[in-house]
């Protein structure tokens, strides 16, 4: 993970405006009242131990807010940490992004389509030959990159074998319990075997192409796998374990499939600030490019961000090419938006019609995982569709 430079930076926009936005202050506090209210209190656990609401309106700062302790508990019982081992919550520390990591992935997908290494409607078989018979023969990239590749939500090959090398074949062996294109059902095996194949026709492992393609072209050097032990009081913590390690997580991914595949997958694993989570936003936003930096084309982004699925396929949400379009659990108060969720309690909305990026972190995972964050994500986009 590149080194952290601290200091909240709002992000631009490519037509470099030079008229910001005020923060208003009564609006401001009003976000800050929506994250108080999912805090511990005399009353119970609460939500979550923490959070941090960036939303950007036209490119600069309509509201940002940092609640609660990123670090508090020392085990699953809720026992508290001793007060000087709490760590506070600020609008610079880390959350991981759990699931928001496979717009990440879809981004580099695109990149290698562009670029003709990928073909999204080309069977997976042309490049893995365990695809090559049963049903799987006819999976495309683009069915598993929208969630109608026929698997379940996903296969724990964490606890089936000890080594990385093991697991991915694991993953590759996986059979789908449907035929592909015919039904919806969200799973990570899709975004793992794509995280594979694009290591597969680069040379290049996934961290790298995330990094090269897009991190350092749009500065975010506060987005990254496997952060160092150095950054630890800048990053939230987790949920207690007792199986695939010992005692509180605190600096290394959430999800069991990523941390079993060394932190780094095509599903889960990246850490993030909420300015480098926006600044991203703000990419995809802008078409895919953004302060003079080209990412992706216009149309790549457009598949992104438009509904891939075929119409002969219900669902309660659209979906593109690594978002979610229209889901109502957490941006129904912004229709038409897309973006995604992450299990650790994160979520990214983009507005392209009122000019909005929206950025959610919270860690109500730390320190179990049975809260709900999705009616704090409904209210941080309503405070937002309401400026």
């Amino acid at each position: 993970m590149p080194p952290y430079e601290p200091g909240l930076r709002a992000p631009t926009t490519g037509s470099r405006r030079t008229g910001a936005v005020p923060v208003v202050s009564g609006a401001v506090s009003e976000l800050r009242a929506v994250l108080e209210s999912g805090l511990p209190d005399e009353s119970g656990p609460g939500v979550y131990p923490s959070a941090v609401a960036l939303v950007l309106r036209d490119g600069e700062v309509a509201g940002r807010a940092a609640v609660g302790e990123a670090v508090r508990y020392a085990g699953r019982d809720f026992s508290l940490l001793p007060p000087e081992r709490r760590i506070p919550a600020s609008l610079d520390t880390l959350y991981d992004i759990a699931s928001i990591t496979k717009m990440f992935t879809a981004v580099v997908v695109l990149g290698l389509v562009e670029e003709g290494l990928l073909d999204l409607d080309e069977p997976v078989g042309r490049w893995f030959a365990e695809y090559r018979s049963g049903v799987k023969q006819r999976a495309t990239l683009r069915m598993l990159l929208t969630h109608v590749g026929g698997y379940r939500p996903g296969r724990p090959v964490w606890r089936e074998a000890d080594f990385i090398a093991a697991r991915r074949q694991l993953l590759l062996d996986a059979e789908p319990v449907r035929e592909p294109g015919t039904a919806f059902e969200y799973s990570d095996i899709g975004y793992q075997t794509a995280g594979f194949l694009a290591e597969l026709v680069t040379g290049q492992r996934l961290e790298t192409l995330i990094a090269d393609r897009i991190l350092r072209p749009l500065g975010l050097a506060r987005t990254g796998f496997n952060p160092s032990v150095a950054l630890l009081p800048r990053i939230a913590a987790a949920e207690e374990r007792d199986d695939l390690a010992t005692g509180i997580i605190h600096g290394r991914v959430h999800d069991e499939n990523a941390y079993g595949l060394g932190g780094v997958a095509g599903h889960a694993g990246l850490f993030a600030t909420a300015a480098d989570l926006a600044r991203f936003g703000e990419l995809l936003r802008h078409d895919g490019t953004l302060d003079g930096v080209t990412v992706l084309k216009p149309e790549s982004v457009e598949q992104l961000r438009t509904d891939q699925l075929p119409a002969s396929v219900p669902n309660r949400y659209r979906q593109g090419i690594g978002a979610r379009i229209g889901d109502a659990n957490f941006m129904a108060p912004l229709p038409g938006s897309f973006g995604h969720t992450g299990f650790t309690g994160t979520s990214l909305v983009v507005d392209q019609a009122r000019k909005l990026t929206v950025v959610l972190l919270t860690n109500r995972v730390h320190p179990t995982r049975e809260t709900d964050v999705n009616p704090t994500r409904h209210a941080v986009s309503a405070w937002a569709a309401d400026l």
